[in-house]
């Protein structure tokens, strides 16, 4: 077997599949929550006190090179010029972003638990799970349990 083909049938594994396309939602959704805190959140805070642009809050650590022409309170221009600076505005943003993608995905997550906890509840509610439309189910499944009610069935009408 070559690596190649090696890499084939790892590649075509359901959970290297599955994992590829969560990544690829997961950026799609740090877009949405980047936007979402970019041009809703992070305006609507700054108008909340007082007018605040989060984005141009820095300190600054060098000088500014002579030549420069640029705003000397614009964040991204004097960053694109090479001058040193923390940009905790920006990483203001940043943590705003984060707790907004943690908050929706433990939304996410409780959601999916509710729903798991209800498919739970119905399965111990009824003893064969095929008969409860509800319930996800696995044919091989019901079709040992139908096996096993038979052997059963037939332990007893041999000592009875």
């Amino acid at each position: 077997m070559t690596i190649f083909d090696e890499f084939k049938k790892f590649i075509s594994r359901g959970n290297v599949l599955q994992l590829a396309v969560g990544v690829v939602i997961g950026a799609a959704f740090g877009k949405i929550t980047t936007a979402l805190t970019e041009s809703v959140l992070m305006p609507f805070i700054g108008w909340l006190f007082g007018a605040v642009d989060f984005s141009n809050w820095f300190i600054l650590l060098g000088s500014i090179p002579e030549g420069y022409t640029g705003s000397t309170t614009n964040y991204a221009e004097l960053k694109e010029a090479g001058v040193a600076m923390i940009g905790y505005g920006d990483l203001l943003t940043q943590m705003v972003n984060f707790l907004i993608l943690a908050f929706a995905l433990f939304m996410l997550i409780k959601g999916v638990n509710k729903v798991l906890d209800a498919i739970e509840e119905d399965k111990k509610a009824g003893e064969n799970s095929s008969e409860n439309e509800k319930v996800p189910t696995d044919p091989q499944l019901d079709v040992l349990r139908d096996i096993r009610k038979e052997l059963k069935g037939l332990r007893e009408a041999q000592s009875g």
